[in-house]
């Protein structure tokens, strides 16, 4: 068996370490070609001398020299890149055959973009591409004939429950909706009228998932399922009425698929990120990821209900922004960025997130997103809005 090679766009963060503890599981089947972090050049640095990889990539000059010394000290070979330009050509290189594209933010576009231009196996855990960039996206998909598989647990788990034949078509497939799974994140039962003094430290302890400090927030205000909802839209065709929110704090169900037949499949398992990864890698076969199998005798029930917008006004705003379409979604992901950096710097109270994107959302023009520069600009646009409207609003 030839062995894939991979490139990890994001290999410090925690789905960049899941993927490498499931890469090392696999010696005979895998080996890492790139990978990249914006800072945590030391972090990096022994994930290198543990995989060896081709190439490593970091955000500036100055980390790529910190990294050389390091490299220089170690006694490792892989060459150091730095700079946006070298995460799109380490993406998008001949010698690469599958990207974990796992950058957080708007950040994970350009790069992401590129692999699906070069025709690469995508294992996409960076929800933010397709929020930004939708239709270009999916139409440098099917132009280049590369593959899209997702990894967030919820859609790699609504991937697992489709029929094979399945074209982005639900009518065609005999699906009646699309069912995402939420746990509520950390504050489900708080009371609403004290949200407005949720700590930085209290909205990333998430009951459930390890992440990182964005994207917990995001699962706090639950814009991170909002988020879900619009990649949902362009990953299976589903329009925003087809896509239900369903909150499941046990997140042993990770998402669902209806059918017109009633039935009602699921896909259950740990909340371990290994298994969509190891899904991703080896689809369409399956392989060890390190993950324990669900013993469901241990869980005595498991609990569902609908999502209160009142409490979570984020998830609101995303179903809106798919309604409208265009540019919106571009605009609400930016401009949750910006507030959701500002709340994780004490900067803005975490109930002004949602007032942030809100106001950000109502001020600028939804317009159609031709192009990667239109894409970029309007995120740009957004964030410049966004960043005023925190300073107003923190003052």
């Amino acid at each position: 068996m030839q062995k894939q090679r991979i490139c990890i766009l994001g290999s410090t963060g925690s789905i960049g370490v899941s993927t490498l503890d499931v890469i090392a599981r696999h010696p005979e089947r895998y080996e890492v070609f790139a990978l990249t972090a914006h800072s945590q050049v030391q972090k990096i640095a022994q994930q290198c001398l543990e995989f060896g990889p081709r190439f490593a990539v970091v955000a500036n000059e100055a980390r790529a020299k910190e990294l050389k010394e390091m490299f220089a000290e170690l006694k490792i070979s892989t060459q150091v890149l730095f700079g946006s330009q070298a995460l799109c050509d380490v993406a998008s290189a001949d010698e690469c055959d599958v990207v974990m594209a796992a950058i957080v933010g708007a950040a994970g576009l350009p790069p992401s973009l590129a692999a699906a231009e070069a025709g690469k196996r995508i294992l996409l855990a960076n929800k933010e591409a397709l929020v930004m960039s939708g239709q270009l996206f999916i139409d440098a998909v099917a132009k280049n004939k590369a593959t899209l598989l997702p990894i967030d647990s919820e859609h790699n788990a609504i991937f697992q429950c489709l029929p094979s034949t399945f074209q982005r078509d639900l009518q065609v497939s005999g699906i009646e909706k699309i069912i995402l799974t939420a746990s509520g994140g950390p504050f489900l039962h708080r009371d609403i009228g004290s949200l407005s003094d949720v700590t930085p430290a209290e909205a990333i302890a998430h009951p459930n998932w390890v992440m990182g400090r964005k994207i917990s927030v995001d699962s706090a205000t639950m814009m991170n399922k909002g988020l879900e909802v619009i990649e949902a839209h362009w990953l299976f065709g589903a329009a925003h009425d087809k896509i239900e929110v369903l909150i499941h704090p046990q997140s042993l169900i990770h998402s669902m698929v209806s059918y017109s037949d009633g039935s009602l499949l699921a896909q259950l398992g740990n909340p371990d990120m290994r298994t969509p990864i190891a899904y991703g890698l080896a689809y369409p076969e399956r392989i060890n990821s390190g993950v324990e199998a669900l013993d469901l005798s241990q869980f005595l029930q498991l609990n569902f209900f609908k999502p209160n917008f009142e409490r979570f006004p984020c998830l609101r705003l995303a179903y809106e922004a798919l309604r409208v379409g265009g540019a919106a979604p571009a605009i609400l992901n930016a401009a949750n960025e910006i507030a959701v950096e500002a709340f994780l710097s004490a900067k803005l109270g975490f109930m002004q997130i949602e007032a942030v994107v809100a106001e950000t959302l109502g001020q600028i023009a939804s317009s159609s997103l031709p192009d990667l520069t239109a894409v970029l600009e309007i995120d740009q646009e957004a964030r410049q809005f966004a960043s005023h409207t925190v300073a107003r609003m923190g003052a």
